[in-house]
């Protein structure tokens, strides 16, 4: 474990001096293809970096931001796009945010202990406790990170997840609920450069569908990159076809929704179920095998253990320093 902690602040040390190169670059370099240029070797730095991490919450967390949303932030920059941050939270916000999160950390704490009887549980629940770990997880340690860097750096960044178990439909899943940074970044840097050059190919009208595919292709090829971070196993692509999947069942709702909505309209209490049930029989059909390979979940609860115990010993520790010294 001490040697992975080095390994991540020798790792985070390497991305900020590139960070700061960057920055430096572009102060001489023109905007556009030239900065690009210069950049790219820091960018494939932040493809080959999470190879020398083995945690699956250090290296898939490393990967996320920096592997995936940084290459992209820096895509973005080279070409003078942006803004690279979000604004501030007003304080109502923040506060529900805070009690949100201590209702979340409550259940979270349940799915670990429940993980004591999975023996005795039937696979299904065994699965949907993993989807809700997933989701918890995630949002968790990525709040964390966004108070670290409101903290350190002064910036805010884009929100999380909004309450995906309340989405009413795959759109309000995917576009407004779920990892919304992703969403983000994934729009400005895939779905409408895509769908600018589909114009001239197939006009207006059908111009959005291949910027959507293209689009869920991206997010799921970088899905399977993560996966391989985390476990080193040769891809399956299920997960590729996880999102294309989802891909042409957004694409199948939205024209539903237009040539049905004024004669035929689902109440939210029937489609917000259908919304979340589909996304957990499809996690359960491609998503889970392949965190499954990578004995992600296993791999997961034995670093919960080890904090534990490095937080119960170091109390123990500063209890006798205070006893004695």
């Amino acid at each position: 474990m001490e040697g992975e902690i080095s390994n991540y602040i020798n790792i985070w040390l390497q991305v900020i001096l590139s960070l700061c190169y960057c920055y430096g670059i572009s102060k001489v370099v023109p905007r556009g293809f030239p900065t690009l240029l210069a950049i790219v070797p820091i960018m494939w730095l932040f493809l080959a970096l999470p190879m020398s991490l083995h945690s699956v919450h250090l290296c898939g967390t490393f990967a996320f931001f920096i592997s995936w949303l940084a290459n992209f932030k820096l895509l973005l920059f080279a070409f003078g796009k942006g803004p690279l941050s979000s604004s501030s939270l007003s304080l109502k916000q923040f506060v529900t945010n805070q009690l949100k999160y201590t209702v979340k950390g409550l259940v979270f704490a349940g799915v670990l202990r429940a993980y004591s009887y999975n023996n005795y549980m039937h696979h299904v629940v065994l699965y949907c406790l993993y989807c809700i770990h997933i989701y918890l997880m995630l949002e968790f340690m990525l709040a964390m990170i966004a108070v670290l860097a409101r903290t350190l750096l002064g910036i805010e960044l884009e929100p999380q997840f909004n309450e995906p178990y309340l989405s009413s439909s795959l759109q309000d899943f995917l576009g407004r609920r779920w990892n919304l940074m992703a969403s983000t970044i994934l729009q400005s840097t895939v779905y409408q450069p895509t769908k600018q050059f589909a114009l001239h190919l197939f006009g207006r009208k059908w111009a959005s569908i291949p910027a959507l595919f293209v689009t869920f292709l991206i997010s799921g090829l970088v899905h399977e990159l993560i996966f391989y971070y985390l476990g080193r196993v040769k891809p399956t692509w299920e997960i590729t076809w996880f999102f294309l999947l989802h891909g042409f069942c957004l694409l199948l709702e939205v024209s539903c929704k237009k040539k049905l909505t004024a004669k035929f309209r689902l109440s939210r209490v029937v489609s917000g179920p259908l919304t979340v049930g589909f996304v957990m029989v499809t996690a359960y059909w491609l998503f889970f095998p392949q965190l499954l390979r990578c004995n992600a979940f296993q791999r997961g609860l034995q670093e919960y253990a080890a904090v534990a115990a490095f937080v119960k010993n170091s109390t123990r520790t500063l209890k006798l320093w205070f006893n004695y010294g």
